[in-house]
């Protein structure tokens, strides 16, 4: 009979053994995954603070307090279709912008979001079903409440490149997206270009792009020299009197990167690659027309999946914003911009580094099969060898 209960005692604990080490490893599996997919992304998204502008606004000889826009800038999500999207592919990387752009709503409440475009990686090609699933997966990801407003420009991906773009691509983005291509809000005048119909080979589309952007042009000249009553600038609701903010997805003319700095820079090799025009930088016409017609006082671009800052003409600074996505790049960020109609001050804020979240899932997979070893007796911990040690030298 006591050997029957002794049986019976061993046999429960081997059970009671066996539960514990399953809780200790859904404890450590809980652990990690709460980590890297949630906690991670406030902890390094809080260190994120909007930029301080450096001189106040002064009305005469009164200092007064204008009222400083948060704005924040983000270039290609390349949302995969698909044509080439891996479901693995799309599940890590999906999910990773969506936490980061949820994430930065909540800790930074910006009030106003632009995207530079390349939102989707296969508009270019996409069917009228894989656009509507494609366009229903952004709306989840890139969801934000009413008072924050959510502004795009097309990109080459979204429309397709010049020899590949028509009215249908363009008439379906804009039908999503608001078409706008002048936004104005707290005195500050944003332009937002097509750059990938700034051809100038004279196409329709090309054509009206134009038409649009002279009258933006002749809208703000009016603002810059209060013609607003005269014959030419008509009785319209005039503009701030506010050099405007130029987004668009390609960046205006540069030779390459060469000159370009910073940790998410291009790569070295890469950086003195000459750019072909209008396909990845606009075109010397392209640009200089722009910057004549709008005359900005910022540039912000996509499309390299890289950062680099040039400045045009008159010291206009154009600031190239790297990828969101970690399949473009390693270490993504978005620009967070304070902002009022006569200052502005940048700063970049960093996602978590992709190689870091591997290498804790790589590190939290090696400690459990540690344990595993360790509770089966293939392995012993180092503090339980020591034991063991001390033992045998009392036993001597």
């Amino acid at each position: 009979m006591a050997t029957i209960r002794l049986g019976f005692r061993r046999q429960n604990f081997c059970l009671f053994k066996r539960s514990f080490l399953l809780l200790k490893l859904i404890a450590v599996v809980f652990a990690v995954l709460l980590f890297c997919e949630f906690l991670i992304y406030y902890l390094v998204i809080f260190r994120c603070n909007w930029p301080e502008l450096k001189t106040p606004a002064y009305d005469g000889e009164q200092e007064t307090l204008e009222p400083v826009l948060k704005a924040m800038f983000l270039a290609d999500t390349h949302l995969l279709g698909e044509v080439r999207g891996h479901w693995l592919d799309k599940l890590r990387r999906e999910w990773q912008m969506e936490r980061a752009f949820q994430t930065a709503l909540w800790l930074l409440q910006p009030e106003v979001v632009f995207i530079l475009g390349d939102i989707f990686d296969e508009g270019k090609w996409s069917s009228s079903q894989a656009w509507a699933d494609d366009v229903e997966r952004f709306q989840k990801m890139f969801r934000h409440p009413h008072h924050v407003q959510l502004k795009v420009v097309a990109g080459n991906h979204d429309i397709g490149f010049h020899y590949q773009m028509s009215t249908y691509r363009i008439k379906r983005f804009e039908k999503v997206f608001n078409p706008e291509r002048l936004f104005s809000w707290k005195g500050i005048n944003f332009v937002m270009v097509n750059s990938v119909a700034l051809e100038g080979d004279g196409c329709n589309i090309c054509s009206e792009a134009e038409a649009e952007l002279i009258e933006i042009s002749h809208k703000l000249n009016c603002s810059r020299e209060q013609e607003h009553h005269s014959s030419q600038c008509g009785d319209g609701q005039p503009l701030p009197r506010s050099a405007p903010v130029l987004l668009q997805h390609f960046p205006l003319y540069r030779r390459s990167d060469a000159n370009c700095t910073g940790e998410d820079a291009a790569p070295p090799e890469e950086r003195g690659t000459p750019f072909k025009e209008r396909y990845d930088v606009l075109s010397r016409e392209a640009s200089q027309k722009l910057l004549w017609w709008l005359q900005p006082r910022l540039v912000l671009s996509g499309h390299t999946h890289s950062a680099c800052e040039v400045l045009h003409g008159a010291g206009i600074s154009e600031l190239s914003v790297p990828s969101f996505s970690w399949r473009n790049r390693n270490n993504p960020s978005f620009i967070m911009g304070s902002m009022t109609p006569t200052e502005y001050a940048l700063s970049k804020c960093y996602l978590p580094f992709e190689n870091t979240v591997l290498i804790t899932y790589c590190g939290a997979a090696g400690f459990l099969v540690v344990l595993i070893l360790v509770h089966f007796g293939f392995l012993d911990l180092p503090f339980l060898f020591g034991c063991q040690l001390l033992r045998k030298f009392k036993t001597v």
